[in-house]
């Protein structure tokens, strides 16, 4: 298993993912990839990441709503990275709990400057208590990985193992 910090990139356009991919996998940090919300929700929840970043202009929804639900059960650093250059625009990710934000076009070096900071930050924070570190919620799904198990609406779900990975 890596010591690597991991990193989730939720990015619909392939071009903008793979660069800022390029430039995390050269400086050693493991890269995870979404192209939508719903996924990258989705791989937030599976893979754990100690950071994301975040367009705000997602094809199935508005990257401001994934950050208040992600805010909901997740402290995960979150750095914006969007086109939108409007105040309003940055004050709105700010406020609902991203804590960067960063405008599209941009310095590959200024990014990678912000990524260690959120992480210093957050290793700095203490973050992930101890004592819930295992649990996961999303709406009404929490998952406990020390058990691997499921509930939907405080009511067990029996899954498999190979079904609890997926």
């Amino acid at each position: 298993m890596s010591n690597r910090h991991k990193i989730l990139i939720v990015e619909d356009e392939m071009n903008i993912c793979n660069f800022v991919s390029t430039i995390l996998e050269t400086n050693d940090y493991q890269v995870i990839t979404a192209m939508d919300g719903s996924t990258g929700k989705t791989m937030l929840c599976s893979h754990h990441p100690d950071l994301l970043i975040l367009d705000l202009g997602l094809p199935d929804m508005d990257g401001n709503d994934f950050i208040e639900n992600i805010r909901e059960n997740s402290d995960v650093p979150i750095i914006v990275l969007s086109a939108r250059t409007n105040e309003w625009d940055k004050v709105t990710a700010l406020d609902l709990g991203a804590n960067d934000y960063i405008t599209k076009p941009f310095v590959p070096v200024e990014l990678l400057a912000r990524v260690r900071s959120q992480l210093r930050r957050y290793a700095l924070l203490g973050s992930r208590p101890e004592q819930d570190s295992h649990l996961l919620s999303i709406g009404a799904i929490t998952l406990d990985d020390r058990t691997k198990g499921v509930t939907v609406e405080g009511e067990p779900v029996a899954l498999t193992p190979t079904e609890y990975a997926i």
